[in-house]
């Protein structure tokens, strides 16, 4: 018994329509290029270069310009930045490692104003997820992608030796956020025994002698929560008062058991670490029949406005951080001139706001 022979397949019939036709020149389109723009704009490719770079130092009339983005939008053309970045010696990349901590909104609104002033000075910000690496193997990883800055905010110690592999691969503007200078560093000091310091000053100058100081158990909040508890301990020092720490975690059950055994503890008043830990546990003071603020002072801190708006209105420390716009322009006065001797600045101030939790 013979097979039965399969017919051969039939070659693919080629597209028909007017779409299958876009698909075909989409896919042959080569990548427009600046000599493109140049052509359809009717200028010279260093014309579209300065447009399109942003060029403050060549005069060009605002009609040439319009002329040019019109162009390289019809094209769809887009700068290439590495090439950019190798006929300028140096990218316009802002290296900003991403946190591990809990952002609150005051340290929210700062990155956010600091990543709008850095792009109006015609920077790039790049976020970089740092998760797990320590200070040295940071450093070089930030180092491969050749950032022109690089603002450590502290989520990697970052050491001298991590400086210079950042300067020798291209930085020129290395600038550290957190309680200590770097060596080789532009360091920004975030000192924030003063804000524990500030709490505290405020419950003792009204009486109080025995302040509990909240440690948040959120992993990342150590940085802020550990110098916050050593500039309460200093602020007491020398005048009677006591200082006790009650780790908790920001959860509505621990803070119930906290105030439970509030009156146990004998405490007349506490910093509760911000407004957001100070919200949480007053609240708990108060379902647990704990006056505040007469038997139990609260204070804050980073006056949300949320904190206004309860009762009793709650006492906080406000932080006066340097604006996003200063750190933006400090960072494009580095790269400028990095040969400049490393600067350091005091990133903020604090000062105790009175209302009727305290």
């Amino acid at each position: 018994m013979s097979e039965t022979p399969h017919p051969s397949p039939r070659p693919p019939r080629p597209a028909t329509g007017s779409s299958a036709g876009r698909a075909v020149r989409s896919a042959e389109r080569p990548v427009p290029t600046s000599a493109d723009v140049a052509r359809l704009a009717g200028v010279s490719r260093a014309t579209v270069s300065y447009v399109l770079n942003n060029t403050s130092a060549v005069r060009i009339s605002e009609p040439t310009r319009r002329r040019v983005r019109e162009a390289a939008e019809e094209l769809g053309y887009v700068p290439h930045a590495a090439a950019r970045s190798l006929r300028a010696g140096h990218s316009r990349m802002v290296l900003l490692p991403t946190s591990r901590v809990p952002v609150g909104p005051l340290y929210s609104r700062f990155l956010n104003e600091l990543q709008w002033a850095l792009r109006r000075l015609d920077y790039t910000v790049v976020q970089y997820g740092s998760l797990g690496l320590d200070g040295e193997e940071a450093a070089r990883a930030w180092a491969e992608l050749r950032p022109v800055a690089v603002l450590s905010l502290g989520e990697a110690d970052l050491t001298p030796h991590g400086v210079e592999v950042l300067k020798r691969s291209g930085a020129k503007a290395v600038i550290t956020l957190g309680p200590q200078r770097v060596e080789g560093a532009h360091s920004l000091v975030m000192d924030q025994r003063e804000v524990g310091g500030c709490a505290a000053r405020h419950l003792i100058e009204r009486g109080q002698r025995r302040i509990g100081v909240v440690v948040p158990e959120e992993p990342g909040l150590e940085m802020f929560s550990g110098p916050r508890l050593e500039g309460a301990r200093r602020a007491a020092a020398g005048t009677g008062a006591v200082i006790e720490p009650l780790p908790l975690a920001y959860e509505e059950e621990p803070a119930a058991r906290l105030a439970a055994a509030w009156r146990e503890r004998g405490l007349d008043a506490v910093y509760a670490y911000n407004d957001e830990y100070a919200m949480l546990l007053m609240r708990a003071l108060q379902d647990a029949g704990v006056d505040v603020p007469c038997e139990t002072a609260v204070i804050g801190s980073d006056d949300l406005l949320l904190g206004r708006l309860l009762r009793p209105r709650l006492s906080t420390v406000q932080i006066d951080l340097v604006t996003g716009r200063h750190l933006a322009e400090l960072v494009d006065r580095v790269v400028r001139d990095p040969d400049g001797t490393p600067e350091r600045h005091d990133l903020m101030g604090a000062r105790a706001i009175h209302r009727e939790s305290s």
